[in-house]
């Protein structure tokens, strides 16, 4: 007997384009009984990550075009210009999706509203009481105990592990998703991740 595919996704909380991809992503796994484990991270610069406002303006221009093109053909609910992005920080909504997985909870519920509040919602995600109301109402209260700034040390360690293993498999980007340590960067690639666990399914 196989044992199942596993889906990594290794994502910034706050990427638009992992928040295009989520719910596909979660399709494409169940379809093929594949285990989905959520990766937070962020640009992994030392790769040749580049943070999209230091990128010249024609990149952003054109960052911005696709925006608009990709949440047309989706169907899904985008602000261009979030009033809270660039966010101050997304270590405290990656460790509480961190948190909130490794407890069994239904972390990519709770990620993608994380992801929703700051691209359609005009929220925070940097504020902890945003981010423990956006958890209760997900993933309940026991979810909601999990989101705490400073996170709990093993919650840590795992962040710093994401940073390490992503920086190691030679990601740059986000969202990017692993099968088997092949990758796949960004959510157009979606497709080869289907086709990717449907050989090892």
């Amino acid at each position: 007997m196989k044992t199942p595919p596993t889906l990594q996704i290794f994502y910034g909380i706050s990427s638009p384009w992992a928040y295009f991809g989520a719910h596909r992503a979660q399709a494409i796994a169940r379809k093929h009984g594949a285990a989905l484990s959520l990766r937070p991270i962020r640009i992994i610069e030392a790769n040749g990550g580049i943070p999209l406002r230091t990128r010249l303006a024609p990149r952003q221009d054109y960052h911005a075009l696709e925006l608009s093109r990709w949440r047309e053909h989706l169907g899904m609910p985008l602000n261009l210009a979030p009033r809270f992005y660039p966010c101050r920080t997304i270590e405290t909504a990656a460790q509480a999706v961190i948190a909130i997985q490794q407890a069994g909870l239904d972390a990519p519920a709770f990620s993608f509203a994380v992801q929703r509040a700051l691209w359609a919602e005009e929220r925070d995600i940097a504020d902890l009481p945003t981010l423990q109301d956006i958890a209760r109402a997900t993933v309940g209260e026991a979810g909601a105990a999990l989101v705490r700034d400073p996170a709990a040390a093993d919650i840590r360690a795992q962040w710093l592990a994401n940073l390490a293993e992503a920086e190691s498999l030679g990601i740059f980007g986000t969202p990017t998703y692993v099968v088997d340590g092949e990758l796949f960067w960004g959510q157009d690639r979606l497709d080869f991740v289907d086709r990717a666990l449907a050989r090892r399914s």
